[in-house]
Order: C-alpha cells, then sequence, then structure tokens
C-alpha cells in the first residue's frame, strides 16, 4: 500500500505546485530531502521569508526542512512523531503519514454532509449520490470503488452528458475505472492521482489514497454547485412571478370548464326519459354509476384541485407582498360551491327516479312470469287428468274407455297437445330469463319455477308416449292366443326392459341381448339376417315383430326341455350357471344384465352368485 500511498500523494502534491508555478517532482524521498519543496507547497499566500533555494550541506536542508514543519504547526496542523532529520533521511512511512495530515487539512477537513465532517462526510456524500443505482453499494473507501462502477456513478449523476450509465458493461472493472479516470480528467479537470490497477488489482485498494482522489470529485462538484446556485436564484425567481401568471390563467380556465360541466350534465338528466323495459332502466343505472365512479370522481378531484391552486396562487402573492386575485365575475370558489350543491340536489332526484322506475318493472315481470306459469300448470294438469281417464279393461264394452283402437286414438289426440305446450313453455322460459336479467330472485305471484314445468312437461311426455306403447303391447298380446299367460308377461317384460329408450322398438344390439336373455343365441351372421328381415317386414323391431317372431320360435324350438338343455351345455352340466359361464359362452352383455336380474341366486362360499335357472325355467313355463 505505500508504493500506492507514495504514488496517489506525490500526485497530489504536483497538483499543489503546479497551482503554484512550480515544476513536479518525481519522488517524495528525494525531492522533499531538502526542505525546498515543502516551503514551495507553503507560499501560495504567506511568504516564509528567506530559505536556502539550493541548500548543499544537510545544516543548510535542516533548516529549510525546520522552517516547513513550523509554518505548517502555525497554521494549527499538529505533526506527531516527525521532524526534520526523518524526512532529510528519507523516512517513507512518517512522510506518507505528514502528507496524509495535509490531506486531511487542505483538502478533507472543509468537507461537510448534513453535520458530518471529514471522513464520514464525505462518506454520507458519495452514498447519496450513488444510492439510485442499484450496482453501486459505497461502504468505505476501498474495496466499495474497486469496480470502476461507484466512479461512473458519481459523474454521471452530475453530468449525465459525459457518460452513458446504462449502458456500461457492468462485469468490465478495468475498462470502467479507465474511463472514469479519463472523462474526470478531461472534463471536469479532476487529475488521475490513481491507476487502474490500484483499485482494480487490489484486494483492499488504499483507503487514504482513494479518499484522497474521491475528496476531488467532491470540490469539482461543489464549485459546479455554487456556480450554478446564482443563475438559478433569478431563474428560480423568475419562473415563479411566471407561475403566478399562469396559475391564475389555468385556474380560471378549469374553473370556468368545471361549472359548464356540472351544468351540462343536470341538463341531460332533466331531458332523460324511461321507455319502460328493464334494459333501458338497467342501461340509465348503469350509465349513472359510471357517471359517479368515474367522471363526479374526476370532478370531485378537479374541485380540490382547484380549490388548492386558488389557495396556492394567494400565498404565493402575500409572499411576495402582490396584491391578492379576485377571479373574473362567476368564477370564485364560492361560485363553484354554489354550482357543486345544485349537482348533488340533482344526483339524489336522478336516483331516485331511476331506482322507482326498476322497482316498478320488476313487479310488472313478476306478474308477467306468475299469469304464464300458472296458465301452463293448469293446461298441463289439464291433460294428465284426461290421461289417467284412460283405463279399464282393453275389450270393447258398453261402458267408457272405449274399445282398445278408441283408446289408442284418445291419448294420440292427447299427444298432439304437446307441441302447444312446448310453445306455451318457451314464452314463460323467456318471461323467466328476463325476470332473472332483471334480477328478480322472489315472486309471491306463483310457486312455479320453467324448471319445474319443463319438469312435469316431459313427464307427461314420457306417460303419453308409455301409455300409446302399453296399449299397442297390450292389443298385439291379446291377439296371440297360441301363447300362454305365462309367455306372454316373459315375453312383454323382456321387451319393455331392452326397449329403454322410448321408441318402443329395439335396436340390433338391444334385439341380441333381448334374445340371448330368452336362451336364444344366434352367430352375428344368423343375428344381422334375423334383424334386416325383420325391419324390412314390419319397419322395425316392434313388440309386435319380436312377438311374432317368439311365436314362430317357440312352436318351433324354446320348449322348456331345450333351455334347460342349453342351460346345461353353458352350465356344463352343473344345476346353476355363473356369470363366468354366461361369459365364457359370448352372451351379449344386454342378456347377461337381464339374466342376472331374473334368475334366482344363492351365494357360494367365496361370494360369487351361483344362478338357479332349474327354477327360474320351472317358473316361466307351465
Amino acid at each position: 500500500m505505500d508504493s500506492t500511498q507514495e504514488r496517489t500523494f506525490c500526485k497530489w502534491l504536483n497538483t499543489k505546485l503546479e497551482a503554484n508555478g512550480y515544476p513536479p517532482m518525481r519522488s517524495l524521498v528525494q525531492d522533499l530531502s531538502d526542505g525546498v519543496r515543502l516551503i514551495q507547497l507553503m507560499v501560495r499566500d504567506t511568504s516564509l521569508g528567506r530559505y536556502n533555494k539550493n541548500p548543499r550541506m544537510r545544516v543548510q536542508k535542516a533548516e529549510n526542512v525546520n522552517k516547513a514543519l513550523e509554518f505548517i504547526r502555525q497554521r494549527g496542523i499538529k505533526l506527531t512523531n516527525i521532524g526534520p532529520e526523518d524526512i532529510m533521511d528519507g523516512n517513507l512511512k512518517l512522510i506518507l503519514g505528514m502528507i496524509w495530515t495535509l490531506v486531511l487539512r487542505f483538502t478533507i477537513a472543509d468537507i461537510s454532509e448534513e453535520g458530518l465532517s471529514a471522513k464520514e462526510g464525505l462518506l454520507l456524500w458519495c452514498q447519496r449520490k450513488t444510492a439510485p443505482y442499484k450496482e453501486v453499494d459505497v461502504q468505505d473507501f476501498s474495496s466499495s470503488w474497486s469496480d470502476g462502477l461507484a466512479l461512473c456513478a458519481l459523474i454521471h449523476c452530475h453530468r449525465p452528458d459525459l457518460l452513458d450509465y446504462d449502458k456500461l458493461n457492468k462485469s468490465d472493472r478495468h475498462a470502467n475505472t479507465r474511463l472514469a479516470f479519463q472523462v474526470a480528467a478531461e472534463h471536469l479537470g479532476i487529475p488521475q492521482l490513481l491507476e487502474v490497477e490500484d483499485l482494480c488489482d487490489s484486494s483492499h485498494p488504499d483507503e487514504r489514497s482513494v479518499m484522497t482522489y474521491i475528496a476531488s470529485f467532491f470540490h469539482a462538484f461543489s464549485s459546479m454547485d455554487q456556480a450554478e446556485t446564482v443563475s438559478r436564484r433569478v431563474e428560480k425567481f423568475a419562473e415563479l412571478m411566471q407561475s403566478v401568471w399562469l396559475s391564475r390563467n389555468d385556474y380560471e380556465r378549469r374553473a370556468r370548464n368545471l361549472l359548464r360541466a356540472l351544468s351540462e350534465v343536470q341538463a341531460e338528466w332533466a331531458a332523460s326519459v324511461f321507455a319502460g323495459t328493464y334494459a333501458d332502466a338497467k342501461a340509465q343505472s348503469a350509465s349513472f354509476h359510471r357517471y359517479k365512479h368515474s367522471t363526479k370522481r374526476c370532478w370531485v378531484t378537479e374541485r380540490q384541485d382547484i380549490t388548492t391552486l386558488f389557495g396556492n396562487i394567494q400565498t404565493k402573492l402575500r409572499t411576495y407582498g402582490l396584491r391578492e386575485y379576485v377571479p373574473s365575475q362567476g368564477l370564485a370558489p364560492s361560485d363553484i360551491d354554489h354550482a357543486w350543491n345544485d349537482l348533488l340536489r340533482a344526483e339524489a332526484n336522478r336516483s331516485r327516479s331511476i331506482n322507482a322506475q326498476i322497482r316498478q318493472i320488476k313487479e310488472t315481470l313478476r306478474k308477467e312470469f306468475a299469469d304464464l306459469a300458472n296458465d301452463f300448470s293448469q293446461r298441463l294438469h289439464a291433460i294428465t287428468l284426461e290421461l289417467s281417464n284412460v283405463e279399464g279393461p282393453l275389450e270393447a264394452s258398453a261402458r267408457d274407455p272405449p274399445i282398445p283402437q278408441e283408446q289408442q286414438e284418445y291419448v294420440r289426440t292427447l299427444q298432439t297437445r304437446l307441441p302447444a305446450l312446448n310453445d306455451a313453455l318457451s314464452r314463460v322460459s323467456r318471461a323467466e330469463n328476463d325476470c332473472i336479467t332483471a334480477n328478480v330472485e322472489e315472486n309471491d305471484y306463483t310457486i312455479f319455477t320453467c324448471q319445474d314445468l319443463e319438469f312435469e312437461l316431459e313427464l307427461l311426455a314420457q306417460s303419453i308416449a308409455k301409455k300409446i306403447s302399453f296399449i299397442d303391447n297390450q292389443i298385439v298380446s291379446r291377439n296371440m292366443t297360441n301363447l300362454t299367460p305365462a309367455q306372454l308377461e316373459q315375453f312383454e317384460s323382456t321387451f319393455r326392459y331392452f326397449a329403454r329408450d322410448g321408441t318402443n322398438t329395439l335396436s340390433l344390439p338391444d334385439f341380441n341381448a333381448a334374445l340371448a336373455s330368452l336362451g336364444l343365441v344366434y352367430s352375428d351372421e344368423d343375428m344381422n339376417y334375423l334383424y334386416d328381415h325383420l325391419v324390412q317386414e314390419y319397419g322395425a323391431i316392434t313388440f309386435q315383430a319380436f312377438i311374432n317372431l317368439l311365436v314362430d320360435i317357440t312352436e318351433d324350438q324354446t320348449s322348456p326341455d331345450q333351455l334347460r338343455e342349453s342351460f346345461r351345455g353353458i352350465a356344463s352340466d352343473k344345476p346353476f350357471v355363473t356369470e363366468l359361464d354366461m361369459r365364457l359362452a359370448q352372451l351379449s352383455s344386454g342378456a347377461i344384465d337381464y339374466l342376472r336380474e331374473v334368475l334366482p341366486f344363492q351365494r357360494n362360499e367365496v361370494g360369487e352368485p351361483e344362478y338357479d335357472y332349474e327354477t327360474w325355467l320351472e317358473e316361466v313355463f307351465v
């Protein structure tokens, strides 16, 4: 560190010598040993009298050094543990200590920042100036300066025109330091007291050398600030007086605009009319709320700003002893207050009228929905009662209801009335949507919702379809005189189980499953042929087609013994059949589900159901 200090302090002394018109030194040890250089440093403003300008003898050198040291002490600078012999003999450590004392006295001692002086004041000044630069953290006068960024930040803070801090390569320590040295020397007149290596290549840069150099920045920028202060004072006064004039014009312009806006919105509300629909009332309500949450708030802010602006104008005028400002007629703060109170009354009237309109519209929507819903429910109930009256034997009799064909025609007539109910339900739905849009949640005029009525209409449609299918199937069953009642019951229940889509017909998979559940298993080729043949003959697998097929099969094939033999083959001669047996026999999943539902069973020791086909066959056959 002594070499860095020696080089830095030598350069610092040279700046003082050059200022006094003397040539620079090359070596502290050699050039200070005769006392001439020390005296030259001291005679800028004060004469030290006669001294030996070319001393050759040691005693002459001692006189010169003594004279310089005595002058330093007279200036109130305390020198410790150093005498003429130390300087004459080149004691570098003590010489550096003496020069550091001079640096403190003539360069750093007069630094002050927020009550702190010298080193602490200089450090605080550096911290305040570099605080906005996130890569810079000045904590000392050593390693905090090793990357050159702190130096660049100091320059950029005061003279951003000299370097572009944002474009610096923050990781290039040498380039940043070199740039700062160059800019400071060429544009700010700050001599380069340090070398790049002194900061960048040292793990702990010399604190005293860094402080000496940084103090030059403080003095350079302080003098710059002082030069700017005088011109700023005049400029500030002129700007202040101009601002008063601009503020008065700004106040009147803004006051006039605000008063005009308040008047216009009140005129708009007074001319507004309601269309009688919820959408229109809601749109006007939304517009009013937008006004209160945007335009009104802007006006509140503007009114406050105008009032503040007026107060600021008067304060400035009183501060400089000028007359108070009197606004143009109708633009005084009291005029604005009166207009504002008129606006508040107009707002209250506008809010009341909108709310009353919305309440009236909601009540009308409630009644409209209730009338439609109640009427629909009555029509639905009437058809339901008529359907429930279709009962009695299928044989013709002298009593009502009529014979099956007439029953069938009667129910189909009821079915033709459903489209009109669907249209009525659409009107109920639209009325309900209008209520939902209007946020009508309660309705004391009806207990129904559109969803309730839609569900009941679906049930009625299903009931009518089932009634028609039932009558059709019963007519077919009544004509099947070659089947036993037990067979008819079994076949009809099988058909109903698999015809679950409401069409009273069987699809190919359902047809296959229904036959398999009765023990009639066909190959895919035979099943497709049989299905196509029946569809071609009947148009679809209706109950009549299904019954006629079973009649043909039963008369020719399906006997209890044949079925028992078929089940025994599937069960491998066991008296029971398992689900696994049926799956291995490749019964369809629909047939397996049906047989699992109708066959009685017991569980074995592992909990698996064992289905008793013998008992079931005895039950279904006479």
